[in-house]
């Protein structure tokens, strides 16, 4: 059998030149294609009418800071519930998997619309008509649409992830859980070390995804009297009795933060360990 040189470190592949990773983007098509987007821009720009939009940036810049509080408060806490659903799917006794199971199922199961609905007309409604809580502390935010909003997001969110996050904690190879606690690990330490790390990581990709139909499912909370981009947007129209351009500004500022998203969800992926 041949020697092998395991001391000697492999080096590096080098860098490919600067013209061999253009070509991708250099490709006649793409130039087609980038040509009539620029086009269009530049139509869109220079054609349609924009006098309109400096005079309400300040409420569009409002109601992006409401959604982007929206989206990350909602997923912050879904996320959260989550992770114990997911657990108890897979390891849990079986009344508590068999609760977490239904949730998910219910939830996932039936549209989002309708469980804003349920949840700010009808708990909107349950809480007006105790007197102990229109004289809590709590009534001046129950008053509001937002907790309402913010609670059918996180659930939704939570279902969702949960589901993923059972296939992910599954997916764990048990021989690596047995290793772990054959080196004396107590289960909390296990968890934390390495079923934890091992399952966020293969349930990344997934995650990146949900956060973007998370960021598209905020609009809904406008049907509720949510002061959002979406509302704002729809005020613009009424207003200024422009259809085009306060939706096509729209679609653009999605898009943005859908493809910052992305972005960060992939830096994110690369630098969380693996657990191994």
């Amino acid at each position: 059998m041949p020697d092998i040189d395991i001391a000697t470190p492999i080096r590096p592949a080098p860098a490919l030149p600067l013209r061999a990773r253009l070509a991708p983007l250099l490709m006649p098509h793409r130039l087609v294609m980038a040509g009539l987007a620029l086009t269009a821009l530049a139509a869109i720009v220079t054609q349609m009418d924009w006098s309109w939009l400096p005079g309400y940036l300040p409420k569009i810049g409002h109601g992006l800071l409401v959604t982007l509080a929206l989206l990350v408060s909602s997923v912050a806490a879904g996320f959260a519930l989550a992770l114990p659903l997911g657990a108890v799917q897979v390891t849990g006794p079986a009344p508590l998997r068999w609760l977490a199971n239904g949730f998910c199922t219910v939830i996932r199961g039936t549209p989002l619309l309708l469980q804003l609905w349920l949840i700010y007309y009808g708990l909107g409604a349950l809480f007006a008509q105790f007197p102990e809580i229109r004289a809590s502390w709590l009534w001046p935010y129950l008053r509001q649409a937002w907790p309402y909003g913010f609670l059918t997001l996180t659930l939704s969110f939570a279902a969702y992830q949960g589901e993923v996050m059972r296939g992910a904690f599954a997916g764990v190879p048990r021989g690596e859980l047995e290793a772990a606690r054959a080196f004396g690990m107590p289960r909390l330490m296990v968890f934390r070390r390495v079923w934890f790390p091992r399952a966020v990581h293969r349930a990344l990709p997934t995650l990146a995804g949900e956060i973007i139909l998370q960021l598209k499912a905020t609009p809904l909370v406008a049907t509720i009297t949510v002061t959002d981009l979406y509302a704002v947007i729809t005020r613009v129209r009424q207003a200024t009795y422009l259809t085009y351009e306060p939706l096509l500004l729209l679609i653009a500022i999605y898009l943005c933060l859908s493809g910052t998203l992305t972005l960060a969800l992939r830096w994110l992926e690369g630098r969380v360990p693996s657990g191994r």
